[in-house]
């Protein structure tokens, strides 16, 4: 009996928190990355011209915070994209990486 109730008041572990982390390049367009963060991640317009604006001031912005597999899944879905067709010397999807959360 005693070990059940023990057990009954652990706590659940939380996983740790990883971010998926957008990386600056001079061959997309803010419409290439709006338009990206609106398909792999639901964000609307707004939320992704702020992003946009941040990656291109400050070389790289955090698009989301959450636990390993997803922000993986994120960030093969953000390297798979595709080209931007709006820029004629684009040659592929955009860089993404995970990194853990401080």
């Amino acid at each position: 009996m005693l070990k059940r109730d023990a057990k009954r008041k652990q706590k659940p572990k939380t996983l740790p928190p990883f971010n998926v982390v957008l990386l600056d390049d001079d061959d997309h367009s803010y419409e290439y990355v709006i338009e990206m963060l609106k398909a792999v991640f639901g964000y609307d317009e707004q939320k992704g011209f702020i992003l946009a604006q941040k990656v291109d001031e400050h070389g790289r912005v955090i698009l989301l915070t959450t636990h390993k597999e997803l922000a993986e899944l994120k960030c093969e879905q953000v390297t798979a994209y595709g080209t931007d067709w709006r820029v004629a010397t684009c040659v592929g999807s955009m860089t993404a990486v995970v990194e853990a959360a401080a």
